[in-house]
């Protein structure tokens, strides 16, 4: 196709002129899982209510017969095959979505982890045990014949048994996994731990990267980049330094791709600085949200435009905000996204951690020139931080738009990233993040830190929340030297508690989002999908805020709490009590 073509040559020459370098990943070339006639036909036909239904299916024979024998379906119609028709063809050719996975109930599950002996509210620790049974329920491992025969599968071959987050969600994905492995780690399952990081270690070995989630149709994008960071909690619990002197290399060779294919130069006030961002060069729709793209772009005249849009539309799910007004400009509209043109907080307060770990992984193994680089690395980001993305005079970090070269100064947790990725430690920024916070006065949300002030019906905004944004939050602040900081994360924490105990008490369910602009808090909306249950990261980020609030925490719903002790005010203002 001549458009296709022309974006991606479009796009190549803006990343040499944003000084990009190095080879791009792989574009999955499956004819059936990624693009193709067949993947057209079937989407748009919307044959399943979720589009990513249908990619996730094994087929019942080799591929080059499934295409085939839809080529023959064509031909014999004149190229009209009707949904019947289709239909009738999938179920022949494929299977249901899972059977290519086994339950797996991790070996290094136990009953009581220590941590649980922690929680002082019997209801919260009974709760907490049921958290912890629920990697049982989310493990999975994969059957042979996915790597044995992997064309007839969209799943990525791994062999390692690992957590996923649960509901429609039954592959791994990238950065949902540090908060399991947080989680994990609480559990005493650093076993389990290991053969995930393992997982991912081959991966980035076999493609250079690791994409998004655990299939091929995610192969053209990553997610935010965790793996050094899991790496670092995994060192930390059990000091298996043999583990990262064995991989060393490959988590060098992770950060090199972010490096050569995510970095962008930028020229400021006479400056000249180097930051990370979000960016795949490939046009074409999702094939797991292949309709929904489709119809997003017919909105748009030219075939470039459309292509352009779906590089965005695969950069803002690269960013795992799939979607949000933070990625908009010029509206609270998707199909103005350019994610491309924002230079993130979180992203680049992931990289910094990052840069640390290794500088620090190296200096233990003895390799100091190595050590060295990743030292001067982290220290020029820092610089580049601070001139671009810090806000004196609002007290906090924001992302950069690229086009502008401006700062958007909306609201999301994520502008706090950089003190809990621990590179700033100066006590005044603490300080000024909290003033920040009651500027936008996120202590009047209740239930949990809203992940932007912004309604655009996107479930990355208003008013759903997210677990790993609260922990971006509260660790920061939590590890700060100032009081005031550590106190208003316990407060913090004490809302997401209350919120996340109190929709599982009423639905026996842990879920991906919530809504927390309803009184009791909900589950969250808005989005391509419904809401799903599991949820992995959110079962890790509640295992971490229990254990480490644990003898403070309590199960009752603030407003209750209030309530009460002012009826005690009123009675005791009264003369009633005695």
């Amino acid at each position: 196709m001549q458009g296709r073509n022309g974006i991606l040559q479009l796009v190549l020459l803006l990343g040499l002129e944003l000084g990009l370098e190095g080879a791009l990943p792989p574009p999955c070339d499956s004819q059936i899982y990624c693009t193709g006639e067949l993947l057209r036909r079937v989407q748009m036909a919307k044959l399943y209510q979720d589009d990513k239904h249908f990619v996730d299916m094994p087929l019942s024979m080799s591929p080059d017969q499934v295409l085939k024998d839809f080529n023959e379906l064509l031909s014999s119609n004149e190229g009209y095959v009707s949904r019947e028709q289709l239909k009738s063809f999938v179920t022949e050719h494929f299977k249901d979505p899972g059977q290519e996975m086994d339950t797996w109930i991790p070996q290094d599950w136990r009953d009581s982890p220590k941590f649980l002996q922690n929680i002082v509210d019997p209801k919260l620790r009974a709760w907490a045990e049921d958290l912890h049974k629920l990697w049982k329920k989310l493990g999975r491992k994969m059957k042979a014949e996915v790597g044995s025969q992997p064309d007839r599968y969209s799943l990525i071959y791994a062999a390692q048994p690992f957590i996923v987050p649960g509901g429609r969600f039954i592959e791994f994905y990238y950065w949902d996994s540090f908060w399991v492995i947080e989680g994990l780690l609480l559990s005493e399952m650093p076993q389990t731990v290991k053969g995930m990081l393992q997982n991912f270690l081959d991966i980035v070995d076999r493609y250079g990267h690791i994409p998004n989630g655990g299939r091929v149709y995610y192969l053209q994008r990553s997610q935010p980049p965790l793996l050094t960071l899991m790496m670092g909690r995994y060192l930390e619990r059990t000091n298996d330094i043999d583990f990262v002197r064995d991989n060393i290399g490959t988590l060098h060779q992770e950060l090199e791709f972010w490096r050569h294919n995510r970095s962008v130069n930028i020229s400021h006030k006479g400056a000249n600085y180097t930051l990370n961002r979000y960016h795949v060069p490939y046009g074409g729709p999702r094939p797991e949200s292949y309709s929904k793209d489709e119809e997003l772009a017919a909105l748009l005249p030219e075939e470039d435009a459309r292509e352009s849009l779906w590089a965005e539309l695969k950069a803002g799910a690269e960013s795992g905000w799939d979607f949000s007004s933070r990625w908009f400009i010029g509206s609270n509209y998707l199909l103005d996204i350019k994610t491309s043109q924002v230079i993130p907080v979180d992203l680049n307060a992931f990289l910094c951690q990052a840069e640390g770990l290794l500088a620090s992984f190296y200096s233990i193994l003895g390799n100091m020139p190595m050590a060295k680089i990743y030292q001067d690395a982290q220290a020029q980001r820092k610089v580049a931080m601070q001139a671009l993305l810090w806000n004196e005079t609002l007290g906090s970090w924001f992302d950069f738009n690229l086009e502008s070269s401006q700062q958007n100064h909306g609201f999301y947790p994520t502008n706090l990233s950089p003190l809990w990725a621990g590179c700033f430690s100066d006590p005044a920024i603490a300080i000024k993040n909290i003033k920040y916070l009651e500027d936008n006065k996120i202590l009047t949300y209740k239930h949990g830190i809203p992940t932007s002030l912004q309604i655009s019906g996107q479930q990355w905004d208003f008013p759903n929340a997210w677990a790993p944004l609260q922990d971006l939050v509260v660790q920061g602040l939590a590890e700060s030297n100032s009081t005031r900081a550590q106190d208003m994360a316990f407060q913090l924490a004490q809302n997401w508690i209350w919120t996340n105990f109190a929709v599982y008490q009423k639905n026996k369910a842990m879920y991906e989002k919530y809504d927390i602009n309803i009184d009791s808090g909900e589950p969250g909306g808005g989005g391509e999908y419904e809401v799903q249950e599991g949820f992995g990261w959110t079962n890790g980020v509640a295992l971490k805020f229990l254990n480490r609030y644990g003898d403070r925490l309590t199960s009752g719903s603030g407003s209750m709490m209030f309530s009460t002790s002012c009826l005690l005010l009123a009675l005791l203002l009264l003369g009633l009590l005695c």
